[in-house]
């Protein structure tokens, strides 16, 4: 008897120390990548089962500051946000107030896109699966004065870059619309209804849907970038009209609970969210995606097939089933990654933004947790972010090599200042000050530099800075409209 119960003791002892070798291999992972990435600070959290076996913050909330990360830290969850919004369409499923292929004219009557065979057939299904045909137009929600009903009206105006269903091409106002289709049926909103059958439901009490409200929080992050090799704090971006694509804020401790019930058939503490059924159809592919892009496949080095699902990614990862979604807003990342098969979950929230230090380290963890040959993901991501960088300056160079030099705008610049119209992005000015052009569109005035004939550039650091504004003359020579931002502006008549 005392032999067993000593052999036993000594099991337990052996699994104990195992778990804190691997909970300590996890920490020197994290801190390891961090410290790779110059990042201020990141939470984690790892879910196995109904379990959290790993929650912890690293680093500091805001750079400067000792306050610490913490699991409870609220940071921006930007994309990842948008399974909250399928979720949502799931539950009126459920309930059988929606199905996933009702047209999208049953729930927002308004709602058009300017293709006629896609207008006619598009779903609710396809608004949140990348395959209107329609590329992102992020300015006209971006730092944008209209609000989410108006930033639908306006998206009916733009034309399609691919035919209906034929491509995958990420789309936030699409998110926006299925957000918006959920108040309608609800007779609410998007944020009163995910918070009363989703967030009040899993216990998501340090959860929002504004900054206005994040930064309330008595333990919230603040967001950084970096610029010119130096990282900076960087003002919260408010994304309230384009909510249902990305506005949550949230900590790790919370969506752990979101995380448990994704693996566990839609229930979460014996409570029932989505029916197996609902849940299995957002995890299930329905939209290739290519990855035709040399750094895209340097990216997903362990990928052979990838897809978009309902608001999550869908690929293989070194031969195991992964469902994931990434998220990213000004000065933050964020990535939540299940992994079905050991029924593992992974959420990392990060106060850096505009780098791949999450996918990095999310393949870290799971190479740990699958107990996989490890890989210097570190080194791998950090490569594939210098060749971005070398590109985007060879862009840059090549477009410089092919402007003319010594030319001259065809007009003296008074002729060119006006007011331009486009049916969806609206009205921009453009005004001569001291010979100098201005481009004044929604919040922002650029000045305009000449680059070549009746080319010029924005000047300006931020969203429009070298921009390029190709003015276009009438057969008399006047200045009869321009193209900015991709759009063809009509001169309105005096």
């Amino acid at each position: 008897m005392f032999r067993r119960s000593l052999i036993a003791f000594l099991f337990f002892l052996g699994c104990l120390r195992a778990a804190e070798l691997r909970t300590g291999a996890i920490e020197r992972i994290v801190e390891s990548t961090r410290k790779s990435w110059e990042v201020p600070g990141l939470a984690v959290a790892i879910v196995q089962g109904d379990e959290v076996v790993f929650i912890k913050g690293f680093g500091v909330r805001k750079l400067g500051s000792e306050a610490p990360v913490t699991p409870d830290t609220r940071f921006a969850i930007g994309s990842t946000s948008k399974a909250f919004t399928t979720a949502g369409m799931g539950v009126l499923v459920d309930d059988g107030k929606m199905q996933w292929d009702d047209p999208v004219h049953k729930h927002v009557p308004f709602f058009r896109l300017s293709d006629p065979l896609a207008d006619a057939n598009v779903t609710m299904r396809d608004l949140v699966c990348h395959r209107t045909g329609l590329s992102r137009h992020d300015l006209l929600w971006y730092g944008s004065p209209w609000s989410g009903e108006e930033i639908i009206r306006r998206v009916g105006f733009v034309a399609l870059t691919k035919p209906f269903r034929s491509a995958y091409q990420y789309q936030n106002i699409m998110f926006l619309t299925a957000g918006y289709a959920i108040g309608r049926i609800s007779g609410t909103s998007w944020e009163e209804f995910t918070r009363a059958r989703i967030l009040t439901p899993l216990g998501m009490s340090n959860s929002d849907f504004s900054t206005k409200d994040a930064v309330k929080a008595a333990d919230y992050s603040s967001p950084h970038e970096k610029s010119a090799g130096k990282v900076k704090e960087v003002p919260w971006r408010n994304i309230d009209n384009v909510a249902p694509a990305g506005s949550i804020n949230s900590s790790v401790r919370d969506l752990t609970r979101w995380v448990r019930m994704q693996l566990n058939g839609g229930s979460f503490e014996g409570r029932r969210i989505l029916k197996p059924d609902t849940l299995r159809e957002m995890h299930t592919p329905q939209m290739a995606m290519r990855l035709d892009d040399p750094n895209s496949r340097a990216l997903n080095s362990e990928t052979n097939m990838i897809a978009y699902g309902l608001g999550w990614t869908i690929q293989d990862y070194r031969g195991k089933h992964m469902v994931s979604h990434g998220g990213a807003i000004d000065g933050f990342r964020a990535q939540i990654t299940l992994l079905p098969q050991s029924k593992h979950g992974i959420v990392i929230l990060s106060n850096l933004g505009r780098i791949n230090m999450a996918e990095a380290l999310r393949a870290q963890i799971a190479d740990e947790l699958l107990g996989l040959p490890p890989k210097d993901w570190n080194k791998l991501y950090l490569e594939v972010a210098a060749k971005q960088e070398a590109d985007n300056k060879r862009r840059r160079e090549e477009r410089e090599s092919k402007r003319h030099k010594n030319t001259r705008p065809s007009r003296d610049p008074a002729a060119y200042a006006g007011v331009y119209q486009h049916p969806g992005y609206g009205e921009a000015s453009v005004s001569a000050i001291n010979g100098i052009l201005h481009l004044k569109w929604r919040n922002w005035n650029v000045p305009l530099e000449h680059f070549h004939f009746d080319t010029f550039q924005g000047r300006i650091e931020g969203p429009l800075e070298n921009t390029m504004i190709e003015f276009r003359l009438d057969s008399r020579g006047d200045v009869s409209g321009m193209k900015f931002a991709d759009q063809e502006f009509e001169r309105k008549r005096q």
